[in-house]
Protein backbone atom coordinates (compact mmCIF):
# COMPACT_ATOMS: atom_id res chain seq x y z
CA UNK A 1 0.00 0.00 0.00
CA UNK A 2 1.49 3.47 -0.95
CA UNK A 3 1.59 6.28 1.81
CA UNK A 4 2.31 9.95 1.80
CA UNK A 5 5.53 10.28 3.48
CA UNK A 6 7.38 13.01 5.06
CA UNK A 7 8.78 15.74 2.54
CA UNK A 8 6.78 14.07 -0.21
CA UNK A 9 5.81 16.56 -2.40
CA UNK A 10 1.85 17.30 -3.59
CA UNK A 11 1.10 18.89 -6.94
CA UNK A 12 -2.37 20.50 -7.70
CA UNK A 13 -2.68 22.11 -10.79
CA UNK A 14 -5.41 22.79 -13.50
CA UNK A 15 -4.17 24.77 -16.73
CA UNK A 16 -4.50 28.41 -15.20
CA UNK A 17 -3.09 27.72 -11.18
CA UNK A 18 -1.18 25.10 -9.12
CA UNK A 19 0.09 24.80 -5.94
CA UNK A 20 2.87 22.91 -4.76
CA UNK A 21 2.56 20.85 -1.07
CA UNK A 22 4.86 19.41 1.17
CA UNK A 23 3.88 16.68 3.82
CA UNK A 24 5.17 18.41 7.15
CA UNK A 25 3.71 15.75 8.82
CA UNK A 26 3.99 11.73 9.34
CA UNK A 27 2.82 9.00 7.53
CA UNK A 28 -0.53 8.50 9.21
CA UNK A 29 -1.28 12.21 9.77
CA UNK A 30 -0.23 14.35 6.59
CA UNK A 31 0.28 17.63 7.20
CA UNK A 32 0.53 19.31 3.91
CA UNK A 33 2.54 22.90 3.97
CA UNK A 34 2.61 25.10 0.42
CA UNK A 35 5.50 25.66 -0.52
CA UNK A 36 4.88 27.29 -4.45
CA UNK A 37 2.09 28.81 -6.52
CA UNK A 38 1.49 29.49 -9.78
CA UNK A 39 -1.08 31.34 -11.58
CA UNK A 40 -1.33 32.41 -14.91
CA UNK A 41 -4.06 35.14 -16.42
CA UNK A 42 -5.80 33.12 -19.50
CA UNK A 43 -8.56 35.05 -21.27
CA UNK A 44 -11.35 32.96 -23.05
CA UNK A 45 -10.47 31.99 -26.69
CA UNK A 46 -12.84 34.64 -28.23
CA UNK A 47 -11.01 37.16 -26.65
CA UNK A 48 -7.27 35.80 -27.82
CA UNK A 49 -8.57 34.94 -31.27
CA UNK A 50 -9.51 37.99 -32.40
CA UNK A 51 -9.23 37.68 -36.01
CA UNK A 52 -12.42 35.89 -38.78
CA UNK A 53 -11.51 32.38 -39.31
CA UNK A 54 -9.56 32.22 -42.28
CA UNK A 55 -11.28 30.74 -45.63
CA UNK A 56 -10.22 28.61 -48.43
CA UNK A 57 -11.21 28.56 -51.56
CA UNK A 58 -11.73 25.12 -53.59
CA UNK A 59 -9.69 24.51 -56.41
CA UNK A 60 -12.34 23.13 -58.55
CA UNK A 61 -15.73 24.93 -58.49
CA UNK A 62 -16.85 28.04 -56.64
CA UNK A 63 -17.24 26.16 -53.09
CA UNK A 64 -16.16 28.55 -49.83
CA UNK A 65 -15.03 26.82 -46.33
CA UNK A 66 -13.51 27.72 -43.38
CA UNK A 67 -10.33 26.60 -41.38
CA UNK A 68 -11.17 26.55 -37.46
CA UNK A 69 -9.23 28.30 -35.49
CA UNK A 70 -6.32 27.26 -32.82
CA UNK A 71 -7.97 27.08 -29.16
CA UNK A 72 -5.23 29.14 -27.81
CA UNK A 73 -6.91 29.56 -24.70
CA UNK A 74 -6.20 25.34 -24.73
CA UNK A 75 -2.62 26.48 -25.66
CA UNK A 76 -1.94 28.73 -23.08
CA UNK A 77 -3.02 26.03 -20.20
CA UNK A 78 -1.00 22.93 -22.13
CA UNK A 79 1.93 25.63 -21.77
CA UNK A 80 1.23 26.34 -18.22
CA UNK A 81 1.05 22.44 -17.33
CA UNK A 82 5.05 22.13 -19.27
CA UNK A 83 6.00 24.87 -17.36
CA UNK A 84 5.17 22.95 -14.20
CA UNK A 85 6.39 20.13 -15.35
CA UNK A 86 9.86 21.39 -16.30
CA UNK A 87 10.27 23.02 -12.61
CA UNK A 88 9.32 19.98 -11.08
CA UNK A 89 12.12 18.28 -12.76
CA UNK A 90 14.18 20.70 -11.97
CA UNK A 91 13.53 20.34 -8.12
CA UNK A 92 13.90 16.65 -8.86
CA UNK A 93 17.24 16.52 -10.00
CA UNK A 94 18.44 19.31 -7.26
CA UNK A 95 17.25 16.90 -4.35
CA UNK A 96 14.07 18.87 -3.35
CA UNK A 97 12.28 16.20 -3.27
CA UNK A 98 12.37 12.50 -3.64
CA UNK A 99 8.15 11.95 -4.28
CA UNK A 100 5.45 13.59 -5.90
CA UNK A 101 1.52 12.73 -5.95
CA UNK A 102 0.29 15.06 -9.21
CA UNK A 103 -3.76 15.95 -8.62
CA UNK A 104 -4.76 17.88 -11.40
CA UNK A 105 -8.25 17.28 -13.88
CA UNK A 106 -7.53 14.69 -17.17
CA UNK A 107 -6.88 17.48 -19.92
CA UNK A 108 -4.06 18.79 -17.50
CA UNK A 109 -3.02 15.66 -16.24
CA UNK A 110 -2.76 13.87 -20.07
CA UNK A 111 -0.94 16.90 -20.90
CA UNK A 112 1.30 16.42 -17.78
CA UNK A 113 2.11 12.53 -18.60
CA UNK A 114 3.36 13.93 -22.15
CA UNK A 115 5.64 16.85 -20.39
CA UNK A 116 7.71 14.74 -17.53
CA UNK A 117 10.93 13.16 -17.77
CA UNK A 118 11.43 9.89 -17.27
CA UNK A 119 13.05 10.51 -13.92
CA UNK A 120 9.63 12.44 -12.56
CA UNK A 121 7.21 9.80 -14.18
CA UNK A 122 9.74 7.40 -11.56
CA UNK A 123 9.41 9.84 -8.87
CA UNK A 124 5.39 10.34 -8.91
CA UNK A 125 3.99 8.28 -6.49
CA UNK A 126 0.34 8.81 -7.35
CA UNK A 127 -1.98 10.71 -10.36
CA UNK A 128 -5.40 11.58 -9.01
CA UNK A 129 -7.77 12.58 -11.89
CA UNK A 130 -9.43 15.67 -9.53
CA UNK A 131 -9.66 19.17 -9.80
CA UNK A 132 -8.74 20.23 -6.18
CA UNK A 133 -7.42 23.58 -6.84
CA UNK A 134 -9.72 25.60 -5.33
CA UNK A 135 -9.54 23.19 -2.10
CA UNK A 136 -8.02 23.81 1.49
CA UNK A 137 -4.76 22.06 1.98
CA UNK A 138 -6.61 19.73 4.68
CA UNK A 139 -9.58 18.73 2.14
CA UNK A 140 -6.48 17.67 -0.35
CA UNK A 141 -5.09 16.15 2.02
CA UNK A 142 -7.72 13.46 2.64
CA UNK A 143 -8.66 13.26 -1.15
CA UNK A 144 -5.25 12.03 -1.44
CA UNK A 145 -4.77 9.38 1.66
CA UNK A 146 -7.67 8.26 0.58
CA UNK A 147 -6.39 7.89 -2.80
CA UNK A 148 -3.56 6.58 -1.89
CA UNK A 149 -5.61 3.84 0.56
CA UNK A 150 -7.22 2.50 -2.20
CA UNK A 151 -4.60 1.16 -4.26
Amino acid sequence: MKRLNHNARVLVTDGGRATVFRNAGDVGKPDLQSVMHYHQDNPPNHEQATDKPSRVMESVGFGRSTAEQPDYHQMTEDRFVKGIAADMAKDLTAGAFSEIIVVAPPVAMGVWRKAVTPQLAKATLKEITKDLTKQHASAIADSVVKALEGD
